[in-house]
């Protein structure tokens, strides 16, 4: 028997939340974060820029190498510091 071949949902997710520029996955972490978190890639905040990060690590799988896989947890790790803070400065501008 012929082994039935899986469909693959995610190949088929198109994003209009954040617009990323071609190639910015293989540039530095702090190129990645700042990039993410800007108005112009990610207009609903950083917090959208870090679903697709996490979303492209996840969709990587096995292709990434560790270096490259290393480097975007690295990215992941600035852009959840930058989101944090965003998410603390919300907070006490709502408590003023």
């Amino acid at each position: 028997m012929a082994r039935r071949k899986k469909k693959r949902w995610v190949a088929k997710v198109k994003t209009d939340s954040t617009h990323p520029p071609a190639g910015l996955f293989t540039k530095s972490a702090s190129t990645i974060a700042r990039t993410l978190a800007s108005k112009k890639v990610s207009p609903k905040g950083p917090a959208s820029g870090m679903r697709m990060l996490t979303y492209f690590i996840n969709r990587a799988g096995r292709g990434l190498s560790a270096k490259r896989r290393a480097e975007l947890q690295k990215a992941k790790s600035l852009l959840s510091e930058r989101v944090r803070g965003e998410s603390a400065r919300r907070k006490r501008k709502t408590e003023a």
